[in-house]
C-alpha cells in the first residue's frame, strides 16, 4: 500500500541576502535540491524526520528560513504522525538511553508484583508486559530530581532569573521558554548524555534574554556553550529516537 503523507507547498519570495541562523530540532532534515519544483515544499516523514524540497533557484539559506517561519506547522503535523504512530513497547530485553548510555531493561518476579531493572533504576510493577509507562513514569521522577537543580545552577552562573520550571512529556521538542522566563524541559533530557543535556537547558536559558532564533541569539548560545553543535548533531541523529 502506498503511504502518502501530507505536505505543506508555499511560494515563497526570496528573502534578503543574509545568513540564516541555524534550524534546531530534535529530528534530521533532509534538503533536496529538486529543478522541477516551483516552491519549497515541507513533507514530514514518519519517524518524524523532515523533508525540505529545494527549487531551482532556490538555497540553502533560504530553506532554513523556511523551515524556521512553519515551525508551528512542522510540529503540528509531527503531533499527527506520532498519534496515527504508536510508540514500541518496552519489555524484557528492550535496550534504552539512561544518561546517554545503553541500558538493558530486566523485569523479574516480585512478591508485589514485578521488578524493573534500567541502569541503576529500580521500580515495582504490576504487570510484566509493556512497562514503558511506568518507566517513563520514573524518568520524569528523575528529571525532577536532576534537571531542576541543574538549571538553576546554570542560571545563577549566567546571571539570569528563572521564572516556574516544569517537567513535561513533550512530542516534538526537547523544551520551551516563555517571555516570562517560565521553562518546560522533556523529561527525556535524562536519557541523553549530560553535555547534550546541558546544551538543551542553556538553549532555554539564552531565550530569557533573546525570544527567537536570530543571529544574536545564535551568538549567546555560542558563548553559553561553545560545543552547541555537536549537543545538535546528537539531538538530529540519536535524540530522535528517544520518542
Amino acid at each position: 500500500m502506498q503511504l502518502h503523507l501530507p505536505f505543506l507547498q508555499v511560494t515563497e519570495p526570496a528573502p534578503p541576502p543574509a545568513p540564516a541562523p541555524p534550524v534546531a530540532t530534535p529530528f534530521a532534515i533532509e534538503f533536496v535540491r529538486v529543478r522541477r519544483a516551483r516552491r519549497y515544499i515541507l513533507r514530514v516523514r514518519q519517524d518524524g524526520t523532515l523533508r525540505v524540497t529545494v527549487p531551482r533557484g532556490g538555497s540553502r539559506r533560504e530553506a532554513e528560513r523556511f523551515v524556521l517561519k512553519h515551525e508551528k506547522w512542522i510540529a503540528r503535523e509531527r503531533s499527527r504522525v506520532r498519534t496515527e504512530s504508536p510508540s514500541p513497547q518496552w519489555s524484557h530485553g528492550t535496550t534504552i538511553l539512561l544518561r546517554g548510555t545503553p541500558v538493558r531493561i530486566a523485569v523479574e518476579s516480585h512478591s508485589r508484583g514485578c521488578r524493573v531493572l534500567y541502569g541503576d533504576r529500580r521500580i515495582v510493577v504490576r504487570d510484566s508486559g509493556d512497562v514503558r509507562r511506568a518507566i517513563e513514569a520514573d524518568l520524569r521522577q528523575l528529571a525532577r530530581e536532576v534537571l531542576l537543580p541543574r538549571l538553576g545552577e546554570l542560571a545563577a552562573a549566567h546571571g539570569l532569573a528563572l521564572g516556574a520550571v516544569t517537567i513535561r512529556n513533550q512530542r516534538s521538542r526537547w523544551g520551551s521558554c516563555a517571555r516570562n522566563g517560565n521553562i518546560a524541559l522533556n523529561f527525556r533530557l535524562v536519557q541523553m548524555p549530560e553535555h547534550v543535556s546541558d546544551y538543551v537547558l542553556l538553549h532555554e536559558l539564552m531565550h530569557i534574554r533573546q525570544q527567537n532564533h536570530s543571529r544574536r541569539f545564535w551568538r549567546l548560545v555560542e558563548a553559553a556553550c561553545p560545543a552547541f553543535r555537536d549537543a545538535e548533531r546528537w539531538l538530529k541523529t540519536t535524540g530522535r529516537a528517544l520518542f
